[in-house]
């Protein structure tokens, strides 16, 4: 069942802006998933499993490439939709060659959190010491729209969204879109696929 936004949109006990609950779309990144008639995808479930836990709806899940055009196109399809509240990428953060989730997310940020790659590798540091460094997990603004760029392990999905993102995910969302709260404001067509 959809909720219009302004039905969602809420404040907390402070005062600040809430989209509750949310709508979410999610993507997987792994060539070797893609190929696979039948895959499995741990990320994306955990990703979804955590937010469902807190009453949030998963609208869509795509499976994509590690390809910079396929990841970006997908992420760019899913913040153009009125009904997509916040985005989760899973896969490709990491240091090899075809690693390139953060850069095709970040190439249609408007707005960074760095907050969020820097409090994520604190939190993975405690789990898996040093090579929290080789994480580029990352996060910004998109068409109004919450975006999330993870590792692909189960372990760093559940870190991530249970620690950072599925708490402050609807105060993010109700922030990036304030200014059109009350207004039938479209989302830009120049994102749509």
């Amino acid at each position: 069942m959809t909720v219009d936004e302004d039905d969602r949109r809420t404040t907390d006990h402070h005062g600040h802006d809430l989209i509750d609950p949310l709508y979410v779309g999610i993507v997987t990144v792994s060539s070797s998933r893609a190929n696979d008639p039948d895959p499995d995808d741990p990320g994306g479930d955990t990703i979804q499993d955590c937010f469902e836990a807190e009453g949030h709806e998963v609208r869509e899940r795509r499976l994509v490439r590690d390809d910079y055009a396929a990841i970006r196109t997908a992420v760019r399809g899913l913040v153009a939709r009125q009904d997509i509240d916040v985005v989760c990428t899973t896969g490709g953060t990491g240091v090899t060659v075809d690693d390139v989730s953060p850069e095709a997310t970040a190439s249609l940020f408007e707005r960074e959190l760095p907050g969020f790659g820097e409090l994520f590798r604190s939190l993975s540091w405690e789990e898996v010491g040093t090579r929290a460094m080789a994480s580029r997990a990352t996060a910004g603004i998109a068409v109004d729209t919450p975006v999330f760029c993870l590792p692909g392990s189960k372990s760093a999905c559940e870190t991530a969204c249970e620690e950072l993102i599925v708490p402050e995910a609807p105060h993010l969302a109700g922030l990036a879109t304030r200014h059109r709260a009350g207004t039938d404001e479209p989302t830009l067509t120049e994102y749509q696929e």
